[in-house]
């Protein structure tokens, strides 16, 4: 296979263009072995297949979470509605108990769901591919849910550096 050219742009052009793409908000939840509730921000969700019904999602290698994620079994993709901004926020800058005071449930493996989230996936931790300076998780879903009112309820997107709702276009 021939080599990739190299990139005609800097990291901050990359950035700028990357941010032209809306993405829906995630908050990518799981269990450490002590026991503690781990939840991440996470903008890079995606379908990947319907059989048998695969997600992805990345997380950098960097992070603090990573070995837990990297070593556990499951984990859950909460998608987030325009109203948990602060869920979002909480769960991208907040060090200590990010679940301090955040209403929750344990899904069937024992991993926590989000109440409010438009949707959620509970996902065995299928594979993982290192990839540039993120991990790419492959996610066999397990079960999932939608909110009983999510026709009504907007998304909460992130796109030009900032936080959206959706409204329905014709």
């Amino acid at each position: 296979m021939k080599p990739a050219n190299p990139p005609n742009f800097d990291d901050a052009a990359f950035r700028r263009a990357l941010s032209q793409f809306a993405t829906g908000v995630t908050v990518i939840t799981t269990r450490a072995p002590s026991g503690a509730l781990i939840g991440i921000t996470a903008s890079s969700f995606n379908s990947v297949s319907l059989t048998p019904p695969l997600v992805l999602w990345s997380l950098a290698t960097r992070s603090a979470s990573m070995p837990v994620f990297r070593s556990n079994s499951h984990y859950v993709v909460n998608v987030l509605a325009s109203s948990q901004l602060d869920l979002c926020k909480r769960f991208a800058t907040v060090k200590g108990d990010r679940f301090e005071g955040v209403s929750h449930a344990a899904g069937d493996t024992g991993m926590p769901v989000l109440d409010g989230a438009l949707a959620w996936f509970e996902c065995h931790n299928r594979s993982r591919y290192d990839e540039g300076d993120h991990v790419i998780f492959v996610g066999e879903v397990e079960r999932c849910g939608v909110h009983e009112q999510a026709g009504e309820i907007a998304p909460l997107v992130f796109q030009n550096g900032g936080f959206h709702g959706l409204t329905l276009l014709d």
